[in-house]
């Protein structure tokens, strides 16, 4: 009876403790992080730029030097887009378009990518200090891995391409009477 007693005792000391387990799937999502983390990749959890979603969602961020700022776009699936919005290619569709052309690989770079991301990839957002996938991390850390060279490239190829150019915004402010600070 004693033993009866004790299996019981320690049965209820190890549930809290099962439950406190991470699940197979927090596993993986907490690998995938890490192994991208160390590809130089930021790992953000915000509510990305989609209509009706409140919740937050994974955002895999590439900065852009911040002597060279990328462009402002926003690039949706189109399962996630209004009709009502310009189709670009693959299935998505600009929320926000480039002010500015850019040079003709990162447009290439571009539509290749966006061929290739998974379905859970709902939104590629540039602004000009990164740029911003946002997806529900479907897949594991090793097939991540085959689009972050993809994603240097074409964050490399964005880099100094803003819609605003530092110098431009920077003889605006000197025109206007205003400091770089209260121009922004």
């Amino acid at each position: 009876m004693e033993w009866f007693f004790i299996i019981i005792v320690v049965m209820l000391v190890a549930a809290p403790v099962m439950w406190l387990k991470p699940s197979p799937r927090q596993q993986r999502q907490a690998s995938l992080r890490n192994s991208v983390r160390k590809q130089g990749v930021e790992v953000k959890m915000a509510v990305p730029p989609l209509h009706d979603v409140k919740q937050a969602m994974p955002g895999y961020q590439w900065r852009y030097p911040q002597q060279a700022p990328g462009p402002d776009f926003l690039l949706v699936r189109d399962s996630d887009a209004s009709d009502a919005l310009t189709p670009y290619h693959a299935g998505w569709r600009w929320r926000i378009a480039p002010l500015r052309a850019w040079p003709e690989p990162a447009d290439s770079v571009l539509k290749a990518l966006l061929e290739r991301l998974p379905q859970d990839a709902l939104v590629l957002e540039s602004s000009e200090s990164s740029l911003t996938l946002w997806w529900w991390e479907s897949q594991n850390a090793e097939r991540f891995s085959s689009y972050i060279e993809d994603f240097v490239t074409l964050r490399d190829c964005l880099k100094g391409h803003a819609d605003r150019p530092k110098k431009q915004h920077k003889a605006s402010a000197l025109t206007h009477g205003t400091d770089d600070a209260s121009a922004s």
